[in-house]
């Protein structure tokens, strides 16, 4: 039988303002990238999102992002210096690493966000800048990196412990990056398609761009967003046809 992480973008509220249904998703995946706070969240909800995922036996892993509240972390901050960088890094996985201490936890796994993490699937010289901050940290630190792409490249480089993402609700280029939310048809909608799509990428160990396009890959962990509509069912049901395909579903 394979085996196969899922894990989910959560802790994404922001004092009174709340977004997705952190909770049910819980109830689905097995690991967990929580906010930081520069681009989503804030200390009492990283707090919260650590102490479910600890009910609920869910790995828990720093999302790091651009310090940008008001685009979501997804605009691109260009000529970032690489000392400003890292410190940024740092910076979000010492604060989640220090609430999720406070709750009897450990963060297990960083995982890059939003804009930051699109620059770094074609920039092989950010990616260095994002990869080696992490393991200044920690050796044992994993890097979930995006398969295929200079976030993977660089990882491996380095060394240390790696697991490749694939995502359940985003569609590929021919490089093997994901096509740009601005673009039609970026974004899987549908739970039986995306479904589909993941035992796809699963079975054959390769993505299909939207070209056709066959990209080599070794999925370790599939990614499904908590913020887009009808995040849970979709979840539910990448899920549900991973374990009726024999794939157990299970932390990495």
């Amino acid at each position: 039988m394979s085996r196969i992480d899922l894990n989910a973008d959560l802790g994404e509220s922001f004092g009174p303002w709340r977004m997705g249904q952190d909770a049910e998703m819980l109830d689905i995946v097995t690991s967990a990238n929580v906010a930081c706070g520069f681009h989503a969240g804030d200390p009492v909800e990283m707090q919260r999102v650590v102490r479910l995922c600890r009910d609920k036996g869910v790995g828990i892993g720093a999302h790091p992002g651009f310090a940008d509240l008001q685009g979501f972390g997804r605009r691109r901050i260009l000529d970032i210096a690489a000392g400003e960088l890292a410190a940024l890094i740092t910076y979000q996985i010492g604060a989640l690493q220090a609430i999720a201490g406070a709750a009897g936890e450990i963060v297990r796994h960083v995982k890059l966000h939003g804009a930051l993490s699109n620059m770094c699937m074609t920039d092989r010289a950010m990616s260095d800048v994002c990869v080696q901050a992490v393991r200044r940290l920690s050796p044992d630190l994993v890097i979930m990196a995006i398969a295929a792409t200079q976030i993977e490249h660089a990882a491996t480089a380095i060394g240390g412990p790696v697991v490749r993402e694939v995502f359940a609700d985003r569609t590929y280029n021919d490089d093997g990056t994901l096509v740009s939310r601005g673009q039609a048809g970026a974004v899987i909608h549908d739970a039986d398609q995306a479904a589909e799509h993941v035992l796809r990428m699963v079975s054959d160990q390769a993505i299909t761009s939207i070209n056709g396009v066959r990209v080599p890959v070794r999925p370790e962990t599939v990614c499904v967003h908590g913020d887009t509509p009808g995040a849970v069912r979709l979840a539910a049901k990448v899920r549900e046809r991973l374990e009726k395909a024999g794939v157990m579903v299970a932390r990495f």
